[in-house]
């Protein structure tokens, strides 16, 4: 949140967590829940969610302009929750939206406390309990590990959940252990991929054996395939700026130090799409490419050991790794008022008042599944390159292939990117009883 945010929120932070302190078992029933599992993303949908944020990354890079086209796509063929955090959000949103999206019968907005918006990872994890009714599953979270869980900011996303079930009337499901959405892909068989070094990250003191059995007592999981590492552009930006072969150093956009979402992704039961980087890149000597060339190599290996809960193995299919997305930016900017103050383990110093350049959190593979469509991300702007435009394309037709049964929308993400995640991170999926 920028200099101009911090004190219309400070009163409702305060205010908020004071509320929420007390609800942390408000809606957890007493009686022991049994998860029997967890749908799958790419399975019927009730509703779509997503949070409204009025304010964006970059200045002049509209978070609201991508959210609406989202929403409007969306709400031709199902229900969508848009939750807003208090009254001056909620007309922040009706203003912004246009007539026929805010005025759509599939439309459901929810009060809900939050600050920001990134409803995949502190939003509600849907699960179908053994009597055959929907619950929610309320995992820790202490903002993609940028801060402790007291943290007064962390309160009340880590609440986000929590509001959403008592908004549905759902029972909720604790766990102990830190984990968010993005960082879990999960089948209808109840395999869940997901990465390692993110995982042991949030839970140092716990094994790996350990966290499977938590996710198969709280989300009904079968078996468990773990990769290695996420992308190089998605460390966490407190390790330091990025090397690149330009000759500048690129920081991250507090992002998550690695989740599967930006790389490897379930579009069914049998068949997984993980991004793949091309011979140009690497001819190109980018170090930032090299480093991912190396890990997407290593978590292929992986994969193609990997089977599903019947020993079957999965059917792989490579998409494009998009270049790097290099992009100025200055005081004023949400992002760079926010990674200024973090301390460096690299030792670095901030270059406080000065621009600097931060690498876009940008994948073809963080795309949204709805009920009819499938929207995903593109970086063709403008008069581009016609290699952007072909990789663009190449993309656009792999998820058709995948998803022949639905539309596919590619839209210019940059904004979301420029926040550390994508369009996918920003919804959460209600499934359907």
């Amino acid at each position: 949140m920028n200099a101009n945010n911090i004190m219309t929120y400070s009163l409702f932070v305060i205010i908020n967590v004071v509320l929420l302190s007390g609800l942390v078992s408000c809606n957890e029933t007493e009686e022991i829940l049994t998860v029997a599992r967890t749908p799958a993303e790419y399975e019927k949908q009730e509703a779509l969610w997503f949070i409204w944020n009025p304010y964006d990354h970059k200045q002049g890079k509209s978070n609201s302009e991508v959210v609406s086209q989202l929403l409007k796509i969306t709400l031709e063929s199902q229900k969508v929750v848009l939750a807003v955090a208090d009254s001056l959000v909620y007309k922040d949103a009706l203003n912004y939206l246009s007539p026929d999206v805010r005025t759509h019968d599939h439309l459901h907005f929810a009060f809900i406390p939050s600050i920001q918006f990134w409803a995949r990872d502190m939003g509600p994890v849907f699960v179908m309990l053994e009597d055959g009714q929907l619950g929610v599953t309320d995992f820790e979270f202490n903002l993609w590990g940028y801060a402790d869980s007291s943290d007064p900011d962390n309160l009340v996303e880590e609440a986000f959940d929590r509001k959403a079930a008592e908004y549905l009337g759902l029972p909720t499901v604790k766990s102990n252990i830190i984990s968010e959405g993005g960082n879990r892909e999960i089948n209808s068989q109840g395999v869940l991929i997901t990465v390692e070094k993110v995982e042991a990250e949030r839970n140092p003191t716990l094994t790996l054996t350990e966290l499977e059995e938590e996710y198969s007592r709280v989300l009904g999981i079968q078996k468990t395939i773990w990769l290695k590492e996420g992308l190089k552009e998605d460390e966490h930006t407190f390790l330091g700026p990025l090397e690149t072969n330009e000759g500048f150093r690129a920081y991250t956009t507090v992002t998550t130090n690695g989740h599967i979402d930006e790389f490897a992704r379930f579009v069914n039961d049998s068949t997984i799409l993980l991004a793949q980087v091309d011979s140009l890149q690497l001819a190109s000597n980018d170090p930032i490419a090299i480093e991912n060339h190396r890990r997407l190599e290593e978590n292929h290996e992986i994969l193609k050991k990997a089977t599903d809960i019947n020993g079957n193995q999965f059917k792989i299919i490579r998409i494009p790794m998009p270049d790097s997305v290099f992009v100025d930016m200055g005081p004023g900017d949400e992002v760079y008022d926010y990674i200024k103050t973090l301390d460096y383990q690299s030792g670095i110093e901030f270059p406080a008042g000065q621009t600097i350049k931060v690498v876009a959190a940008a994948s073809y593979l963080n795309f949204i599944i709805a009920n009819k469509v499938v929207l995903g991300q593109k970086y063709c702007r403008g008069d581009c390159p016609d290699r952007i435009k072909k990789q663009d394309l190449k993309a656009e037709q792999i998820l058709q292939h995948a998803f022949p049964n639905r539309k596919i929308y590619m839209m210019d993400a940059l904004p979301i990117n420029l926040g550390g995640g994508g369009i996918h991170c920003i919804t959460i999926h209600q499934p359907a009883i």
